[in-house]
């Protein structure tokens, strides 16, 4: 299960290095497509800067919610058996 765990680690790490170029590529982009007045590609762009944004804190917040809930019930049914005692 280690090993597992470490190859997939190593694999996604090794491709993370390739990430910090692309950000150049699209400015690029977005900049020549503006300049012709092409503002859609940049209205696509932004909008899945934000999409990929949101989606943390959305999987945060649900989690958070679900382990709240789940939490209060386990509260109550202990407090209820205590109280059937």
């Amino acid at each position: 299960m280690k090993l597992k765990f470490l190859f997939i680690l190593a694999f996604l790490m090794s491709h993370s290095l390739l990430v910090p170029a692309q950000c150049a590529m699209c400015r690029a982009t977005l900049e020549n497509n503006l300049s012709n007045g092409n503002i859609g590609i940049a209205a696509g762009i932004n909008f899945g800067i934000l999409y990929l944004f949101v989606a943390p804190y959305l999987f945060v917040s649900l989690l958070a919610f679900f382990w709240y809930r789940t939490s209060k019930r386990n509260a109550n049914k202990s407090v209820q058996s205590y109280r059937a005692r």
